[in-house]
């Protein structure tokens, strides 16, 4: 397993690229902006599924772009009305524009597995952020979108961020971190 992250956007979300050499598949996670950037990092890749950690615009703003028809789109139904809301995305606030998603996502919960690329994946459901947060483990390595930075967690000031369930998710994942390699939504 390859991991390799491209920095994207306007506000620098972490997109993840990891790679199955084996099965020359690959899936990525929160492909937020500039596709074009992405396509190229994936290569002659099959790509398998986008993963999303959550529905936010930088998170979710390049994923009709990149999808095929073999893709599959993964992302919590609580977040599921996020895609075509520029409202609750924030798109609208932070862009002055909208963006919004047609592609229609896989349900995930927590606790599910699932495999793609050869690879299998676990849901952890971190709400807090937003209230379908989730963060997906595989091997030893887990991708906590804006549940969880090096340094801090995600804001809550947004629609449907929530102090106290961050919190608790926090106390979840903090024992992960001693075993766990952490790849956040952001650097900052």
């Amino acid at each position: 397993m390859i991991i390799r992250e491209i920095t994207v956007g306007p506000i620098g979300t972490c997109c993840y690229l990891i790679l199955n050499e084996e099965e020359n598949a690959c899936v990525l996670i929160d492909p937020g902006a500039e596709p074009e950037r992405i396509r190229k990092a994936v290569g002659s890749s099959r790509l398998s599924a986008i993963l999303l950690t959550h529905g936010h615009f930088d998170h979710i703003g390049a994923v009709d772009a990149l999808m095929n028809p073999e893709t599959v789109l993964y992302l919590h139904s609580l977040d599921h009305p996020m895609l075509s809301d520029p409202s609750l995305n924030g798109s609208r606030l932070f862009l002055g524009s909208s963006v919004r998603i047609a592609s229609s996502p896989v349900p995930v919960a927590e606790g599910e597995t699932f495999s793609e690329a050869g690879l299998s994946f676990q849901v952890l459901h971190t709400p807090g952020h937003t209230p379908g947060s989730v963060c997906y483990r595989v091997n030893d390595c887990l991708f906590t979108g804006d549940t969880l930075f090096h340094n801090g967690w995600g804001r809550t000031d947004l629609p449907g961020g929530d102090e106290h369930q961050i919190h608790e998710s926090l106390r979840r994942l903090i024992p992960l971190m001693k075993t766990l390699s952490i790849y956040p939504g952001h650097h900052t």
